[in-house]
């Protein structure tokens, strides 16, 4: 076998197996397959949002993390944030902030041609090209993106542009072909012309013209002067294991690794990870953002979508997380981006300066057993990815479950003090331990979407795509 992956949609997967089948390697596979999944999961990535991408080279050891998550304008933005809920079949919901005063300066594209040029191997246009040609075929919506395009409706058609891309008229349904004929241009231009594009030129201007007519700050200046930032992972061990995650200035990775320090080596259960959330949820108090920036958070907390997980057949691996937030609902007329929304998440630009790079709670992780990789994952959910992710690991490492057992198996999510429960049993036990607790009928995306690749004992790949999706 050439390798796995693991991602958010079928589609998704299958172009990045296909690299893979044609002799790339982990990054060549990422990029395919993360080109794609701006088609197949539109509502949650595109080239108008940002990530990260850690990326380990077996023959060297060695592990790089990527960093190509929003920037802050240096403009303020003039117009208002608009606040939207989100009704998660009404289990629960959560309210977001959108609009042109929401939209950061983007990223994903650059880190991704970053990542190629550094570490891939076959030829750029070859890979975003087949992204370009399904964008302008369209896909046929499964259930699990249809409830995505069902519960974010609000927002994703809340402009002209955005309906007459999401709609028109009405949300689309599960069965139904979903084409984007104007993302296929922008697509066509990337493949031919590199993520530049995006950045300089026509097309830059096309896209902050609309943003600062809706009130944002975004500015030809802020787009010319982004640039990918290489980072060390932050590393932290967990039961003989070596976790290598995203470092401060995002939160994510450092609070998986003081979560699983948490728990030590005490029996996982209920109780012992709704404890381990609640020690990860102590730590963001008044001034945590600000600390990751200063530096040293890691260090005196242990002395932050859509993921894909790849391994290849030479034990590289590649794991992508990459989001446009909720989105901000602003779409740039004729070129299919939807741009993100992340200065409108309150938790990311606590006393966040002009071009500064936001903090984030996406963690893109790899687990290493004697110095291999073991588990390659990362997750989709804001806030939820990091008990998520934190419980997949623990599933994996402490109580030896097969990957995908690991990823179906039923989560909880402590915040505020409030457990949120999918698990009958788990909540029952919570509720007589003395928390609040939300019940789930079903499991359900609240609760994060986690792509993962197993490496097993004997060397064989096992990949699970996460069923809340």
């Amino acid at each position: 076998m050439p390798g796995a992956i693991a991602a958010g949609h079928p589609l998704t997967a299958e172009a990045g197996a296909r690299v893979l089948r044609e002799g790339g390697n982990a990054v060549d596979a990422c990029v395919a397959a993360a080109a794609v999944s701006w088609v197949c999961e539109s509502p949650l990535t595109g080239p108008g949002g940002g990530g990260f991408l850690l990326v380990h080279e077996a023959a060297r050891g060695r592990t790089h993390l990527l960093d190509f998550f929003v920037a802050v304008p240096r403009a303020a933005a003039e117009g208002p944030l608009l606040e939207l809920a989100v009704d998660f079949d009404g289990d629960t919901q959560q309210r977001f902030r959108t609009g042109a005063a929401a939209v950061g300066v983007p990223g994903t594209a650059l880190g991704l041609e970053e990542a190629h040029r550094r570490f891939g191997t076959l030829p750029w246009a070859g890979l975003v090209a087949p992204a370009a040609r399904l964008a302008r075929e369209g896909v046929v919506l499964t259930p699990a993106q249809a409830y995505l395009h069902r519960i974010l409706d609000g927002l994703l058609r809340h402009s002209p542009e955005g309906d007459a891309m999401y709609g028109p008229g009405r949300a689309a349904a599960a069965g139904e072909r979903f084409a984007l004929p104007d993302l296929a241009g922008t697509l066509e231009r990337i493949a031919a012309e590199g993520a530049a594009v995006l950045y300089r030129g026509e097309l830059g201007e096309r896209i902050v013209a609309h943003v600062r007519a809706g009130g944002g700050g975004l500015s030809l200046d802020d787009l010319a002067a982004y640039r990918v930032v290489h980072r060390r992972p932050l590393t932290a061990e967990f039961r003989g294991h070596e976790l290598r995650t995203n470092p401060p200035p995002s939160s994510g990775g450092l609070l998986v690794a003081l979560g699983l320090r948490s728990l030590g080596e005490r029996p996982p259960g209920p109780r012992e990870v709704a404890a381990a959330m609640e020690a990860q949820e102590a730590v963001r108090g008044p001034g945590f953002v600000r600390a990751l920036h200063r530096g040293g958070a890691a260090k005196r907390v242990l002395a932050g979508t859509t993921h894909i997980s790849v391994v290849d057949g030479r034990g590289d691996a590649a794991s992508l997380s990459a989001s446009l937030g909720s989105g901000s609902g602003v779409v740039v007329p004729g070129t299919g981006i939807h741009l993100n929304n992340m200065l409108g998440e309150a938790d990311l630009t606590e006393r966040a300066r002009p071009g500064e790079r936001l903090t984030s709670m996406m963690a893109p992780s790899l687990v290493l057993r004697g110095g291999r990789p073991r588990l390659v994952l990362g997750s989709a959910g804001s806030a939820r990815l990091r008990g998520a992710i934190l419980q997949v690991t623990v599933n994996v490492v402490a109580r030896g479950l097969g990957v995908e057992e690991a990823v179906e198996a039923p989560r909880l999510h402590v915040e505020d003090g409030v457990a949120h429960c999918e698990d009958p049993a788990v909540a029952d036990l919570l509720e007589r331990a003395g928390y609040p607790v939300v019940r789930f009928r079903r499991r359900n995306l609240f609760f994060g979407g986690v792509s993962a690749v197993e490496v097993r004992a004997d060397g064989s790949l096992a990949a699970a795509g996460d069923p809340r999706r």
